[in-house]
């Protein structure tokens, strides 16, 4: 059984797609030891009503640390789904190859420093775009600039709005995450 730590900072939505995906054997072998969020949210209600085990870490300069102390040795995986702070150089470097974060953009196209949300989808339509998307990578000290697992794209019509964008984009996630996460613990990316 793979162990997996998932970091949320909002409404958990990808939270509850990977425990909707576990529970119907689309990621198998695997189970949520722990959910951590580094604010309150909704997140952390979803981790209780599935009676995971769940906390909040404040975030700050030492979240990170706080992190390392309570993180499951046995983890194969920490999943950022929706998480919104910034990791450590240490504890990616410690961590390196087991830790993912979904983004709302196909990268390397609107990644990096104040790339999140709507911020993503406004800039996608302000570049007129003609496709976006979702993209699952591997956690780097750079923002948004690790090695890219899985893609999934929409098109972008004349009449989007970052709204209706981020709606589109929602369901590319829910989509390649599971996808992403059953791959990475089957086969060890």
């Amino acid at each position: 059984m793979k162990n997996i730590v998932i970091l949320v900072s909002g409404g958990g939505t990808n939270l509850q797609r990977i425990i909707d995906s576990i529970d119907k054997g689309e990621i198998p072998n695997a189970k949520i030891s722990l959910v951590v969020a580094d604010r309150e949210c909704y997140g952390l209600v979803r981790a209780e009503n599935h009676h995971i085990p769940h906390l909040l870490i404040k975030r700050g300069k030492d979240f990170c640390e706080n992190l390392e102390k309570i993180l499951p040795k046995d983890t194969d995986l920490i999943v950022c789904a929706g998480f919104l702070s910034i990791i450590t150089q240490e504890f990616v470097t410690k961590h390196k190859g087991k830790i993912i974060n979904i983004h709302p953009s196909l990268l390397p196209k609107f990644g990096g420093k104040g790339m999140w949300g709507m911020n993503v989808h406004n800039a996608v339509i302000n570049a007129k775009e003609t496709e976006s998307g979702a993209t699952v990578h591997f956690v780097t000290a750079g923002i948004d600039e690790g090695e890219i697992i899985l893609q999934g794209k929409v098109s972008v019509v004349e009449t989007d709005t970052p709204e209706t964008l981020a709606e589109k984009i929602h369901q590319v996630e829910y989509d390649i995450f599971p996808k992403a996460i059953a791959m990475i613990l089957k086969e060890g990316i």
